[in-house]
């Protein structure tokens, strides 16, 4: 259940915010609400690395083919640049 919250920010601040949500085709309460997600979340038990709210927000969002090697792909790349 979604429940309104209001905030007093600086003006300037909260327009910056909302070009930045406009930015990223996201609403800014959307935003907001995965940075407290991410800021009261329990640490987990297993030493798997915490996730940034930034890549939280993309984590889903590309979809890999299934017979992609990205260890292979990498590979090329950096042969690619360095060599």
């Amino acid at each position: 259940m979604n429940t309104k919250l209001t905030l007093t920010i600086e003006q300037d601040v909260i327009q910056k915010a909302k070009d930045y949500a406009k930015d990223k085709n996201r609403s800014l309460s959307d935003i907001i609400e995965n940075y407290l997600k991410s800021l009261t979340q329990e640490n987990s038990v297993d030493n798997k690395p915490k996730l940034t709210p930034i890549v939280k927000s993309l984590k889903g969002s590309f979809k890999m083919p299934e017979d992609l090697d990205y260890k292979e792909e990498l590979k090329k790349v950096l042969e690619e640049k360095h060599l």
